[in-house]
């Protein structure tokens, strides 16, 4: 994901373009309204006339965590809100059966919002004898007993128009005549002889925006004998094939969860199980059905609705690494996408993953009311935006009430005429750009404003260069974001004090070309700022030791300690494979159990599959520097560097071969060995995945030990660069 940042540098009030509350084309918050909810699972959704109604397999809904206005009340499988309140509305239906379980898994209104067709698994309606299908007169929220209409199993999909009711689900049969998982019926409930006959279950039904088509989604390998898997287009009126997808464009291991459309295009959520799988989402022109885009996240679609050209989803999302976006890690279950590009847009509200399959979102609906419109979820989550909440919420088109998170902030001063002050972006989920605003000395007018962009998974650091200082005077300075409505509070004051001569040691690796440097000198937070100039900051996982003394070179920077269990930093962006690199750390140890010091992989926030590039600690303290070129190539210093002392290590690659350095002196090298594996990573220090096919590999993957001065090159340093670096230490 590229991410764009606008920097404006220099002393004195500076201006830069504004953010506005949403980031556009999201046009929903991600603020969570206070919304009734469910004791279970809520499958379906639809809406009319500032109505929502909810179908799923539950018993009662009570008021959100927060409210007071009444307690539990009964709803039986279905339940009937005020779009705008979140409020029950006075409609009340059961949904019950026999024997079993009864649930609604399908809602659909009549064009003419005079009519709601649901359908699931179910034997009657407020008592009313039903075939696990029905039609409710909305107006006055009562069974219309002139449909009657027999399904042989649960009906799972309905899509309507003004005379055509189409039904997808379990069954074979409706009103006792063969109709293979797909059928019709006319709006008053008499069986059409379309027919769309299926060898597996339908479970999503669109029709086309040219109304001359449905689209067919479900677990099938064919459709009226032909082979299409997952997804089809039939004549609306005959059910004759109009477009089919052979196997392959779905994979077999994955299925067509949901379908919906807007007037370019229709879209499809997709399920996977097992390996080889498609998860993501499809865009189809509506003018001839071809893709128009997919994207390939793992994690099953459930849900798909269109807001104003953005195309919004609840699945379980957990690695969009595929798509040039986060790696592998926590699971995000609400997304947004523009109709017309699969990036991810920067709307990022959650849930848990809740009950049942423990799969979070199941559904979406928009609705408007009073000018506004809505989103509603719904599904098997427990939680939203961390917040206890079960089976349904609601996002808005405004206001927008959130502000962005505090700025974490490093300022440090490491020659005469200058005050670095760097940040991590802020994180706001419903708005990927914020305006920055740096304030000196308590001032109310900001000294430097810029612009940036950020998602969850990309916090790229920001920087100011204040050149306006004296040497030996003490500057403090806070920082906000706003999204253009809310600002945050302004970070933690850090105080800087102008040295009257440069810290050589600093000055040394920036003018050697690092590209990334930690200095670990943060009080707090997971914020590692990056004083190499290229704004190539850390993420401290896990909290580790900040501010360890003495450090590894002389002046006022500190080290960082880790535990040796599961703490680590990792860069925030994504790197290519470097042709040559230097990589250069100090370490002080007295650990027998080794671990990672730093190295390359291809995730960040669990260990990573891909990995190489790497220095690690044996258990008898041997520095070994590794990458994998066709196997494991390595070469090592000698044991005992797990004294206690500090050491500095430098591991260089490129044109020349693998060079190992221990407290500037050449150890080993391979001049064979010039390349490594070719993925696309993540630095990694004090921590990752080091597994046993690594020679000597340790007890441990993460380092129990102090760290400081990190520095990656892109270039191939000197031996001489390397013995200066480590002749400028002063404490051994």
């Amino acid at each position: 994901m590229a991410v764009a940042v606008t920097s404006l540098v220099g002393a004195g009030a500076v201006t830069a373009p504004s953010a506005a509350a949403l980031t556009p084309p999201v046009g929903i918050t991600a603020d969570d309204l206070p919304t009734w909810q469910t004791n279970g699972i809520v499958w379906s959704m639809a809406q009319a006339d500032g109505m929502v109604f909810a179908g799923g397999t539950f018993s009662t809904i009570r008021p959100p965590e927060e409210g007071s206005d009444g307690g539990e009340q009964p709803a039986v499988n279905f339940a009937a809100f005020n779009a705008a309140t979140g409020a029950p509305t006075s409609c009340k239906l059961s949904f019950t059966i026999g024997s079993g379980t009864a649930t609604v898994r399908a809602l659909a209104v009549s064009p003419d919002r005079k009519t709601l067709y649901a359908g699931g698994q179910f034997g009657a309606v407020n008592g009313i004898g039903a075939s696990n299908v029905a039609a409710i007169d909305i107006a006055t929220c009562t069974p219309k007993t002139s449909f009657k209409v027999a399904s042989s199993a649960t009906v799972r999909a309905l899509a309507v128009t003004d005379d055509t009711v189409y039904l997808g689900g379990d069954f074979t049969s409706l009103e006792g005549q063969s109709r293979r998982y797909f059928g019709a019926v006319t709006t008053g409930g008499d069986l059409k002889p379309w027919t769309a006959d299926a060898d597996e279950p339908g479970r999503a039904l669109e029709v086309a925006p040219d109304g001359k088509n449905v689209v067919l989604g479900g677990d099938f390998m064919t459709v009226r004998g032909a082979d299409s898997h997952a997804l089809a287009v039939v004549d609306a009126g005959t059910g004759a094939l109009t477009k089919t997808y052979a196997r392959g464009f779905i994979p077999t291991t994955s299925t067509v969860k949901d379908l919906t459309s807007d007037a370019t295009g229709v879209y499809t959520g997709n399920e996977g199980t097992g390996g080889g799988v498609f998860d993501g989402r499809i865009a189809l022109n509506a003018s001839d059905f071809n893709q128009r885009w997919r994207d390939t996240c793992l994690g099953a679609t459930q849900a798909v609705t269109v807001h104003k050209s953005v195309l919004y989803s609840g699945s379980h999302a957990h690695d969009c690494s595929s798509m040039g976006e986060f790696p592998n890690q926590r699971r995000k279950h609400l997304l947004a996408q523009s109709v017309d590009d699969p990036t991810l847009l920067g709307w990022f509200p959650d849930t848990n993953d809740g009950l049942g399959e423990q799969i979070g979102p199941r559904v979406m609906e928009t609705a408007q009311a009073g000018g506004t419109d809505y989103l509603w979820v719904g599904g098997e989550f427990t939680t939203v935006n961390g917040g206890r909440q079960q089976g349904l919420t609601r996002f808005a088109s405004g206001p927008d009430t959130s502000a962005p998170s505090v700025p974490l902030v490093n300022a440090s001063s490491v020659k005469p005429s200058e005050v670095n002050v760097r940040w991590q972006s802020s994180l706001d989920l419903d708005d990927s750009k914020l305006t920055y605003r740096v304030y000196r000395n308590g001032g109310t007018t900001p000294v430097h404003t810029v612009s940036g962009s950020s998602l969850p998974w990309v916090r790229p650091q920001l920087s100011f260069t204040d050149t306006d200082v004296t040497p030996g005077s003490t500057y403090t300075y806070r920082i906000t974001a706003s999204d253009g409505t809310n600002t945050s509070a302004r970070s933690a004051t850090q105080t800087v004090t102008v040295p009257a001569a440069a810290d050589s040691y600093a000055e040394r690796v920036k003018a050697d070309g690092a590209n990334l440097y930690w200095r670990f000198d943060e009080a707090s937070g997971q914020f590692a700022a990056d004083a190499s100039g290229g704004d190539n900051s850390g993420v401290h996982r896990n909290g580790p030791t900040y501010r360890v003394t003495p450090a590894a070179v002389p002046g006022g920077s500190t080290a960082v300690g880790y535990n040796g269990s599961d703490e680590y930093t990792y860069s925030d962006r994504k790197h290519s494979r470097p042709s040559q690199y230097t990589m250069e750390t100090w370490f002080r140890t007295t650990t027998t159990s080794g671990g990672k010091l730093i190295g390359f992989g291809d995730r960040t926030q669990e260990p990573s599959a891909s990995h190489d590039k790497q220095l690690y600690m044996t258990n008898d303290g041997r520095v070994v520097f590794g990458v994998h070129s066709g196997f494991a190539r390595t070469i090592s210093s000698g044991f005992g560097l797990n004294d206690g002392r500090w050491h500095h290590v430098v591991a260089t690659q490129g044109p020349s071969g693998m060079r190992l350095y221990v407290d500037g002196s050449l150890r080993a090298s391979n001049l064979l060995v010039t390349s490594s594996s070719d993925y696309d990573g993540y630095w990694h220090v004090g921590g990752d995945t080091i597994n046993s096919s690594w020679p000597s590999s340790p007890s441990s993957d993460y380092f129990n030990g102090q760290i400081d001065e990190t520095a990656v090159y892109p270039s191939v340093l000197s031996g001489s660069q390397v013995s200066g670096h480590y002749n400028l230490r002063t404490r051994g």
